[in-house]
């Protein structure tokens, strides 16, 4: 099998094509031929030793993967060698193939190719869990989107849409925003060079947004947190800016408004059934043409370090994709 690897902490251009042999299939495994692998911020995150979780070296980055089942290990049932699946694996995903537990495979229906299949879970599923499950957000209300030009971001403002609410998307380029409002956002502001309390208050004639979904942090948060609504909902997801904001729990008070975290990928450990649930829904939506996955460019596996470079210099509007075939 074909890899690229980690073997010590460091930029993305640390990584290293490699062929390593096949690992074993063990009791409740299967083997998944890779078509199309994610590339997701925490893939950068691990690959510099800055994520919560550090895997042990060495390993290959990339947590969620689409291709084809071609290896069942004994006692697995419900899954057959030429399955089409997704799957989250955490890590190891940007390689020709990887080895996972059969319960983490999800069945990739027909009208659903690989690519998509391939970033639907870190992007659309953390955005539906956050915005219908943590926010618990209804029609006619109003969000703001921290950083809706990256791919979580991106989900965001179409589930938020698709969910009905009305949506404000705020990035740092208006190039990148005009897609963003191509792709069915109300209104944008770019942070960069305008003011986003002003822009949050003409959106809402001064009523202040329901619902923040903050994948930024930083210098943004504060100012998002003081233009929210009475009872609104702030949804804490990332922290793309690097750093982690410190909230004034005074605003929370006054504004009788949650501050609330979103970790999609415990949720889906702790939770499994409601969180299986949230996914059938989002597929449906994928199979009949309500969602669509911005694709922003699609990498051979050899260009992963690329990938990942222009995921940190912020060159990507949506999603962008390995295809080590």
């Amino acid at each position: 099998m074909k890899a690229m690897i980690c073997r010590a902490f460091g930029p993305p251009e640390s990584l290293v094509l490699e062929d390593l042999p096949s690992p074993p299939l063990r009791p409740g495994q299967v083997r998944i031929e890779v078509h199309a692998s994610g590339v997701n911020f925490p893939d950068l995150l691990v690959l510099q030793g800055k994520y919560q979780f550090k895997p042990d070296f060495p390993f290959a980055p990339g947590g969620e993967v689409a291709g084809v089942v071609v290896e069942v290990g004994p006692g697995v049932s419900g899954t057959a060698v030429g399955d089409r699946v997704r799957c989250s694996v955490g890590n190891g995903g940007f390689a020709d193939e990887v080895v996972v537990p059969a319960v983490r495979l999800v069945p990739l229906p027909p009208a659903i190719d690989f690519t998509t299949g391939a970033v639907i879970g870190s992007a659309y599923g953390t955005s539906l869990h956050a915005l219908a499950d943590r926010a618990r957000l209804v029609p006619g209300e109003s969000v703001l989107v921290l950083g809706a030009t990256g791919g979580v971001g991106m989900a965001a403002v179409q589930l938020a849409k698709l969910l009905g609410a009305r949506v404000l998307a705020a990035g740092g380029s208006d190039a990148k925003l005009a897609k963003v409002a191509a792709a069915g956002a109300d209104a944008v502001v770019n942070y960069s060079t305008g003011n986003l309390r002003e822009a949050i208050a003409a959106f809402t004639d001064g009523k202040g947004v329901d619902v923040v979904y903050d994948t930024v942090g930083g210098a943004m948060s504060e100012p998002a947190l003081r233009s929210t609504a009475w009872r609104g909902r702030f949804l804490v997801v990332g922290f793309t800016a690097g750093e982690i904001p410190r909230l004034p729990a005074n605003l929370l008070l006054l504004k009788g408004c949650d501050a609330i975290g979103v970790f999609y990928g415990d949720y889906m450990r702790r939770e499994p059934e409601r969180g299986h649930a949230e996914f059938r829904r989002l597929l449906s939506w994928f199979e009949t043409g309500k969602l669509k996955a911005p694709i922003d460019r699609i990498y051979p596996l050899a260009d992963a370090a690329a990938a990942l470079r222009s995921l940190a210099n912020r060159e990507v509007v949506g999603k962008i994709v390995i295809a080590p075939r």
